[in-house]
């Protein structure tokens, strides 16, 4: 993959991904060879096939780290890489990766069209932009779970949806995620939950806003947009008077990895409010399924949800529930809190009759970050 990602600073952002190539040579570029001198002739072969030797030790290598997040099928115009997008209010703002499904366009009008089916994932602690984790010399061991890599892995897991990432609000000391616009965080991004931080209200904002700039609403009153410069579509909702309505059959995916199951906990404490909310019910509605992938957090407890009245409500909300966990989290004698709330988790969802999947993953094999980060993969 490229050493960099370009980043435009206008409003629809977008970037593309190229592939580093062999440089080319045009005719007038190229140094004439005759057969009076053979050397030279030589020479050229050689440094030819030292080039070749590099680009396929590149390629291995590339392959080696795991998918690339611009392989040779995709088309630039499939990533999109948004700033400070707000949610519900001016002031929470998050940076936002889509990558759309193979085949799909970002078009003019009729983009709401192909925008039905969505996945949003909240990454863990370290992970961020490829760009970001490489130039960062502790994070850079890990850069194979970079934001644009994961991307990748679910766009292949969930074929045919759009894919966004939302990174962390804040990254404290380059490396623990704060979801503090989701819900109540220090620092070191350890959540104090309540039942109304407003976690539901800012992913609809956030979707709303995002969706706009990316061209996939089109506004009610404003059906035609204008490309701008950069090629992306102009946020067509951005003058209308009133706001882009999301697709009426959108459905949604929630994933989070470790840190960021935060984000899904509390959405749990605040189901029976979102519930109850005749602006907020409609969009609850599109949750289909909810996937906690080895959750974990600093702080001393809560790592998963065990309040019963708030687990009721999930279990009768008719989302499909998922928990995929490894030895790293669950079986961690200096965190025993984990499995123990992990266990509590999944009994009590069994026992209210949930439609749960639950999952332990690597069982056989050493606790290990690898393996923690793994289960992406995996699940």
């Amino acid at each position: 993959m490229p050493a960099s990602i370009p980043h435009r600073s206008s409003r629809c952002r977008c970037w593309s991904l190229r592939q580093a190539g062999p440089p080319q040579c045009t005719e007038d570029q190229q140094t004439p060879t005759s057969p009076s001198s053979p050397s030279r002739l030589m020479i050229g072969i050689r440094a030819a096939a030292a080039a070749f030797s590099l680009i396929a030790a590149a390629r291995s290598m590339s392959a080696a780290a795991g998918p690339s997040p611009a392989g040779e099928q995709d088309s630039p115009g499939r990533w999109l890489r948004l700033s400070a997008v707000p949610g519900c209010e001016p002031q929470r703002v998050n940076e936002v990766l889509l990558l759309r499904p193979a085949g799909a366009r970002s078009r003019c009008g009729d983009g709401a069209e192909e925008a039905r089916q969505h996945v949003v994932f909240f990454p863990g602690d370290i992970q961020n932009f490829q760009q970001e984790m490489a130039a960062h010399q502790e994070n850079g061991q890990w850069q194979h779970w970079s934001l644009e890599r994961v991307a990748e892995l679910l766009s292949h897991r969930f074929p045919g949806r759009h894919v966004w990432v939302v990174r962390a609000a804040q990254m404290y000391l380059h490396k623990f995620s704060c979801y503090e616009n989701f819900v109540e965080s220090n620092a070191f991004g350890a959540p104090e939950h309540s039942p109304d931080h407003g976690a539901f209200r800012h992913l609809r904002g956030l979707l709303t806003h995002a969706m706009e700039q990316a061209g996939l609403l089109a506004a009610p009153s404003s059906p035609v947009c204008t490309p701008i410069s950069n090629g992306c579509p102009a946020p067509s909702c951005a003058a209308a008077s009133e706001p882009c309505p999301l697709p009426p059959d959108l459905t949604l995916t929630l994933v989070g990895f470790s840190k960021g199951c935060v984000v899904l906990n509390q959405m749990v404490y605040e189901l029976a409010g979102a519930r109850a909310d005749p602006e907020l019910a409609p969009f609850l509605a599109r949750v289909q399924d909810m996937y906690w992938l080895d959750g974990g957090h600093p702080g001393g407890s809560e790592t998963w949800v065990t309040n019963r009245k708030a687990l009721q409500e999930l279990a009768s909300s008719g989302i499909g529930l998922h928990a995929h966990v490894t030895p790293y989290e669950v079986q961690d004698p200096m965190r025993a809190w984990v499995g123990r709330e992990h266990r509590r988790f999944v009994r009590t969802l069994q026992e209210l009759g949930a439609p749960l999947v639950s999952k332990l993953h690597f069982q056989d094999e050493p606790p290990s970050l690898d393996n923690h980060f793994g289960v992406i993969r995996e699940f």
